[in-house]
């Protein structure tokens, strides 16, 4: 489902900003080489555009995580952005923030995801999930990345967000092409166009909750107050913004590839099935197998000396979720996956206080999809080929045409 590694190509000469080696190659062995021979690898200027340093270790990334006074996210936190200039939410957006503000405005939107007010959330993601696989296991096939894992996690962000019924189906399309696509080609020509879209929906949908609150997450916004004042209109969208991509297309990418893990692992997907392997566990190897959010993008906030090289003030530093998650110091067999796998302690939600919001609901997903393929289904295959997704920051496929049967 994907195309021949990159075995002996000198680092240097593979541009990682470029979304085109992520769908169309292999790139294990090139981590795995970056792990072993230069864990900190530069990146070239291309033309006008700045080079950015490359973590690929598991430890350093997750100490990078936590630093977050020598690596910052307050200019931006995706690769693209960053070598544009910045993000024009950094600040405003809680991803793009740190230190006491970021602290404040999190403590406020973690309450809405706390296990105890998704509760009801989870059941109706249960029920879904029910009815879905059903529908489709009648029918004998389905393209499970869009007639399945396109919808759940949709309808979960939306339900927290009380996005009206008749505007989800949109949101899903401009989501899908605003970070990713199904071409390098349609990357290009679409990704601002969709961003834009749901920053002009989102503003409508905050306008209205600011008069007529309600009990969901944007009226949350709205309403609330972080040190003394009232977030701004901006502040607002932005955060409608990350959530609606955080909650719909990391998890919806996080279903396709573990199905598409089942059918390449045909022995894991036996033992799951036969109940060998808990839902717990395999949720957990799903998530790192497929790591849907291939890295993150920091400005480094002082001069960083590690292994032999000097990071500069300022410079833009990538780590890649890729990479540590097949990092062999830290997990055994790395490239093999294996749903009973203990511990597993994948950075695919990141680490420390940029730690994912919505994890425990992308469990609860993943959860649910896996109990019921357990439960439901009896064979399954591929019924077509698999398309990736053009992105060097979402990482996974956009189709996967299967037949099955109970």
């Amino acid at each position: 489902m994907i195309g021949e590694q990159y075995e002996d190509a000198d680092p240097s000469e593979i541009d990682l900003a470029d979304p085109r080696p992520h769908a169309e190659r292999d790139l294990t062995a090139l981590w795995r080489r970056l792990r072993e021979k230069e864990p900190l690898h530069w990146q070239p200027p291309r033309g006008a555009r700045p080079g950015f340093w490359v973590l690929t270790r598991y430890h350093d990334v997750s100490a990078a995580y936590r630093d977050t006074q020598r690596f910052r996210s307050d200019r931006g936190n995706v690769l693209d952005t960053l070598l544009n200039g910045g993000d024009s939410a950094a600040g405003m957006m809680l991803p793009l923030m740190d230190g006491p503000h970021h602290t404040a405005l999190r403590g406020t939107l973690m309450k809405a995801f706390s296990p105890r007010a998704l509760s009801g959330v989870v059941d109706s993601i249960r029920t879904a999930s029910r009815e879905l696989v059903t529908e489709f296991l009648e029918r004998g096939r389905c393209d499970f990345a869009s007639d399945i894992a396109g919808l759940l996690p949709l309808r979960a962000i939306c339900d927290l967000l009380d996005v009206p019924p008749l505007d989800r189906r949109r949101l899903l399309d401009m989501t899908s092409s605003a970070l990713g696509s199904h071409s390098d080609d349609a990357l290009r020509r679409n990704a601002w166009v969709s961003r834009g879209e749901i920053l002009l929906y989102f503003s409508d949908l905050a306008a209205r909750r600011r008069e007529s609150p309600g009990d969901d997450i944007v009226s949350l916004l709205t309403q609330c107050t972080v040190h003394g004042r009232r977030l701004t209109d901006e502040e607002v969208i932005f955060n409608c913004y990350s959530l609606m991509l955080g909650g719909d297309e990391t998890t919806r990418l996080a279903l396709v590839g573990g199905v598409a893990a089942l059918l390449d692992a045909p022995a894991q997907w036996d033992a799951f099935r036969s109940g060998r392997i808990t839902t717990e566990t395999a949720v957990e190897e799903v998530l790192r197998w497929t790591t849907p959010t291939l890295h993150a993008g920091r400005t480094a906030g002082a001069d960083i000396a590690l292994h032999g090289r000097t990071i500069k003030k300022g410079d833009i530093v990538t780590l890649w979720n890729a990479s540590a998650n097949r990092d062999g110091d830290v997990f055994t067999d790395p490239d093999r996956l294996l749903l009973s796998r203990q511990p597993n302690r994948h950075l695919t939600f990141a680490y420390g206080t940029h730690f994912c919001l919505g994890a425990f609901l992308a469990r609860a997903e993943i959860g649910a999809v896996l109990d019921d393929l357990r439960r439901m289904v009896g064979t399954m295959e591929a019924a077509g080929p698999a398309r990736r997704v053009y992105s060097n920051f979402l990482g996974g496929l956009v189709s996967l045409p299967i037949a099955w049967s109970g």
